[in-house]
């Protein structure tokens, strides 16, 4: 049984650790985002993953899972950002079922205005996460991997 527990114990030990990091990091992108840009994390990443998208939209239920929350919560902060105007929704022209959610001009402007603010807050939380013995096997872990192909922005 000892080495059952020592692996489940490596395994939460793991986990703690990248949740530290992830909470160092979305902490420090939260404070820069609204500090500058009245964005949120979530937000940023709404808008960051239909710029991702070729036609900048995307379905509902697509845009929930690429931003990891309930088709609920999705609703009610494409809601939000509809109000501000960042965002559109309309029907799917062969799934009458289907809504899609599109960036808006003034959504693309600040999304390119907030991007230098999200890469620049992210690179210096890698860097303060490096200085810390617990957190800087996971930052140079995350320094080897591959590449994304070139993203559409």
């Amino acid at each position: 049984m000892a080495i059952a527990d020592d692996a489940a114990e490596v395994r939460a030990q793991g986990w703690r650790t990248l949740a530290a990091l992830h909470g160092l990091i979305e902490d420090a992108l939260e404070k820069a985002l609204q500090r500058t840009h009245g964005l949120s994390v979530v937000e940023y990443t709404v808008l960051d993953a239909l710029a991702r998208q070729d036609g900048w939209h995307m379905r509902m239920q697509q845009l929930a899972r690429a931003v990891v929350l309930s088709q609920s919560a999705t609703t009610r902060l494409v809601t939000r950002l509809e109000s501000r105007g960042l965002l559109g929704r309309y029907l799917c022209d062969t799934d009458r079922r289907g809504i899609y959610t599109e960036v808006t001009e003034a959504g693309r402007a600040l999304l390119d205005t907030a991007r230098p603010t999200h890469d620049d807050a992210l690179a210096r939380a890698l860097a303060e996460a490096a200085e810390l013995p617990e957190l800087a096997p996971l930052v140079a872990a995350l320094a080897t991997l591959p590449k994304p192909p070139a993203a559409a922005r």
